[in-house]
């Protein structure tokens, strides 16, 4: 089938490689950056360029924008989708994208599902790229209501094909409620981490806690500023409990709290064990 990737970044590009590699699908891309549409054709990441007179041709069309670029691209090129193409989206957020397309009136002759492949690098643009991104990751599908259960099959198996290790359905609010903490917080939390006036100092004394801990504060700002603001509410309650639970640790530091101290450990260490049956 013709697949349109729009967005060459990280993500897109990714996904153009991936689907380029583990398929036989036509790739038609397309991005601002004539760089990336360049280097996008020079290794064969697309066949060919994505015009409005090839996307009424496309089977498939995944949108790798920002999450208000992913809006506007959608919408203002829904009367150019095929009929019956699915449209699937790689926005970090689901609620402000899927709330604006599911049932759009415009749409009603496509399927539109949110979409969120949960795999990244700390660079960002199509020069850091990689066929096997995606690799064991999990691709989160957000399908509206009332979708037809045979295209979200089709969808499934689609990303499946690519190497991703699973698929996850989910809703636009338990999407955005579970990446507030699983994604969103810990960039903040590395952010905030790196600041500390002894970072600078760290060659020497740091080994891979350091490394973990400070990896995604090399990150995009302007996208993440964006996603931030999209999931302001969900996010700002999870990094408000990180606040108050880090302030009892430093309680128990500044009273010498030694039994409370260690309860906050075992505490961490049983949490994590849980995780891991």
């Amino acid at each position: 089938m013709n697949i349109a990737v729009v967005g060459l970044g990280l993500i897109g590009g990714s996904m153009a490689k991936a689907i380029k590699r583990a398929t036989r699908h036509t790739v038609l891309g397309a991005d601002k950056s004539e760089s990336a549409l360049l280097k996008a054709e020079l290794l064969g990441a697309i066949d060919a360029r994505l015009t409005d007179e090839t996307l009424s041709t496309c089977d498939l069309v995944i949108v790798a924008l920002y999450p208000r670029d992913t809006v506007d691209y959608i919408l203002s090129h829904a009367h150019l989708f095929r009929p019956g193409a699915l449209v699937v989206d790689c926005a970090g957020v689901k609620r402000c994208v899927c709330e604006a397309l599911f049932g759009a009136p415009a749409l009603a002759r496509v399927t539109f599902m949110g979409g969120h492949p949960m795999a990244g690098r700390e660079f960002s643009g199509f020069d850091y790229a990689k066929d096997d991104l995606f690799e064991n990751a999990s691709m989160i599908l957000v399908p509206a209501p009332g979708t037809d259960v045979a295209t979200v099959q089709m969808a499934k198996d689609f990303f499946l094909s690519l190497g991703f290790g699973r698929v996850r359905f989910s809703t636009p609010s338990e999407h955005d409620e579970m990446i507030a903490l699983t994604s969103q917080l810990a960039h903040i939390v590395s952010s905030a981490y790196v600041k500390s006036p002894l970072a600078a100092r760290h060659k020497g004394f740091s080994a891979g806690s350091f490394l973990d801990m400070t990896r995604v504060a090399r990150l995009n700002e302007d996208m993440w500023t964006e996603l931030f603001f999209d999931n302001a509410d969900m996010l700002s309650q999870e990094l408000g409990g990180i606040i108050k639970r880090l302030e009892g640790y430093k309680l128990a530091l500044d009273t010498r709290a030694t039994v409370t101290m260690k309860q906050l450990l075992r505490e961490g260490r049983e949490a994590k064990e849980a995780l891991d049956e």
